[in-house]
C-alpha cells in the first residue's frame, strides 16, 4: 500500500465497471431469449453457464432438510441469532400511514403499503453468502411483503451451498430456484412458465448480473447497482496497526477490485499499518485476490489533523467507515457520508457484515453522498391521499384554477370550476 500525504482535494482509484459492449449484448440477447422461451431458455442457460443439467430449477424441502444436515451444529443457531438481531434492528425502521383533518374539514395522510413481491440474488462462484439472504429478506418481511422469490446458481452438483438454504429457511423464504446470472434477472423481471414475475429485485452479483438489473429496471424496481466492496478506516496514533491491517483486509479479500483506505493523522501508524498488511497477506487463504486488490486500489493518507482527516473522509464517502480514534463517538457527527460507521476498536467491520443487525447492502463509489443502506422502506411504497370538504374547496377552488391556467391547462381549471358554479345556485 502507498503512503501518500493529504494535500487538497483526495479521491481514490475505484473500479466502476460498466461492462463492455460485448456484454451489455449478450446481457440483452439472454433477458430476450427467457423472455420468449421462459423455463427452456432458463435452462439451457444454467446447464451453459453452470455447467449443469437440471430437469426443475424450485428447490424442494428435502433439500433444505439435507441442508441442514451438512451443517455444522454450532453454525445454525448462530445464523439464527444473527437473523434475530437484524430483524430486532430493521423493526424500528416501520413506518407507519398516517392521517391528518384541518379545520376546514380538509384531510390529507400518507398511506404506506408493502410491495406485492420481492426477488432476492444470491450470488455463487468464489464465495456464497448466508448473510446476505438475512439481509435482503429480513426487511422485506419486517416491510411485510408477502411474497419472497430467491434465486441463486447452483453448483456442479446441482445443489444451492447449505449454509444459503439454511439462511433462507430461517428467514421465512419458501420460494427458492437454482438459477443466476442474467437468465435469473430475466425470469425474476418478466416471469416464466414456473417462475412468477416479482415488482422489486436485490442483491449482488457479477457484471452480468448488475447489468441485467440495470437493463430491467424501470419495468421492476431494483436496489442499486453495486460495486465491488469498500473500507476506510479513519484512525491516529492510538489505534493498533494489527487490528487496522486486519480490517483493511478483511474487504480486499472479497474481490480483487474492493478498495481498502486507512485515513491517518500518525505517520508512525501509516508505517506501521504498511508493514502489517504486507505480513498478514502471506498468510490468507484468498492472497491473490487481496494482494491483487491492495495493489491496485488500497491507500494511506497520512492527514496534518483529525480536522483534515475528517474532510478527506467525506470526500471518499466510502461504503464502510471505521473510525479507530480516542473519543471516537464524538466526531459521530462531523461525518456527512459513508454507508455505515463502525466506532471504536471493537466494532470491526465483519462484526455489521454478519451480525450486529443493520444491514451490509450499502452504497457504494461514493454514491453514500446521497444513498443509504437497504431498509424496510425499499420494500414499501407510500400513497398521498387528498380528502377536500365542500369548504375547503370553496376557499382554494379559484386559487387552483388560477395556478392550472398558469400553466395553460384550461381543462385543470374547469375540473374545478364546473364544482364551484354549483355552489353559488
Amino acid at each position: 500500500m502507498k503512503i501518500v500525504k493529504v494535500s487538497g482535494d483526495v479521491s481514490i482509484k475505484r473500479s466502476v465497471d460498466s461492462g463492455t459492449e460485448e456484454q451489455r449484448e449478450a446481457v440483452k440477447k439472454i433477458i430476450a431469449d427467457v423472455r420468449r422461451s421462459g423455463d427452456a431458455a432458463v435452462i439451457a442457460y444454467t446447464e451453459k453457464f453452470d455447467l449443469v443439467s437440471l430437469s426443475s430449477l424450485k428447490v424442494k424441502r428435502s433439500e433444505i432438510e439435507d441442508a441442514y444436515e451438512e451443517m455444522n451444529d454450532s453454525l445454525v443457531p448462530i445464523i439464527q441469532e444473527a437473523a434475530n438481531n437484524i430483524q430486532s434492528y430493521h423493526a424500528k425502521q416501520q413506518k407507519n400511514s398516517w392521517i391528518t383533518t384541518e379545520e376546514n374539514g380538509t384531510i390529507l395522510g400518507q398511506k404506506v403499503t408493502p410491495l406485492d413481491s420481492v426477488g432476492v440474488y444470491v450470488p455463487g462462484g468464489t464465495a456464497a453468502y448466508p448473510s446476505s439472504v438475512l439481509m435482503n429478506v429480513i426487511p422485506a418481511k419486517v416491510a411485510g411483503v408477502k411474497r419472497i422469490v430467491m434465486v441463486s446458481p447452483p453448483g456442479e452438483d446441482g445443489k444451492l451451498p447449505a449454509g444459503v438454504l439454511v439462511a433462507a429457511d430461517i428467514a421465512g423464504v419458501e420460494e427458492i430456484y437454482k438459477v443466476g446470472g442474467a437468465q435469473a434477472i430475466a425470469a425474476l423481471a418478466y416471469g416464466t412458465e414456473k417462475i412468477q414475475p416479482v415488482d422489486k429485485i436485490t442483491g449482488p452479483g457479477n457484471i452480468y448480473v448488475a447489468l441485467a438489473k440495470r437493463e430491467v429496471f424501470g419495468d421492476v424496481d431494483i436496489d442499486m447497482i453495486a460495486g465491488p466492496s469498500e473500507i476506510t478506516v479513519l484512525a491516529d496514533e492510538s489505534a493498533n496497526a494489527d487490528e487496522i491491517a486486519a480490517d483493511l483486509l478483511s474487504q480486499a479479500e472479497h474481490d480483487m477490485r474492493a478498495s481498502s483506505v486507512l485515513v491517518t493523522t500518525s505517520s508512525v501508524l501509516a508505517e506501521e499499518v504498511q508493514r502489517e498488511v504486507t505480513a498478514q497477506l502471506a498468510s490468507l487463504p484468498r492472497k491473490e485476490i487481496a494482494q491483487k486488490s491492495i495493489e491496485d486500489f488500497g491507500a494511506i493518507y497520512v492527514a496534518s489533523d483529525l480536522q483534515e482527516a475528517i474532510e478527506v473522509v467525506n470526500q471518499l464517502a466510502p461504503e464502510h467507515l471505521e473510525i479507530v480514534t480516542e473519543n471516537a463517538m464524538e466526531l459521530l457527527g462531523q461525518i456527512r457520508h459513508a454507508g455505515a460507521i463502525f466506532i471504536g476498536r471493537y466494532s470491526s467491520e465483519p462484526v455489521g457484515d454478519y451480525f450486529a443487525g443493520p444491514n451490509h447492502v450499502l452504497p457504494t463509489n461514493g454514491t453514500a453522498r446521497f444513498s443509504s443502506p437497504l431498509n424496510v422502506e425499499d420494500f414499501q411504497k407510500k400513497s398521498s391521499i387528498i380528502a377536500y370538504s365542500e369548504r375547503a374547496l370553496r376557499e382554494n377552488g379559484e386559487k387552483i384554477a388560477q395556478f392550472a391556467r398558469l400553466e395553460g391547462l384550461e381543462a385543470h381549471a374547469r375540473a374545478v370550476e364546473t364544482r364551484l358554479k354549483k355552489f353559488t345556485k
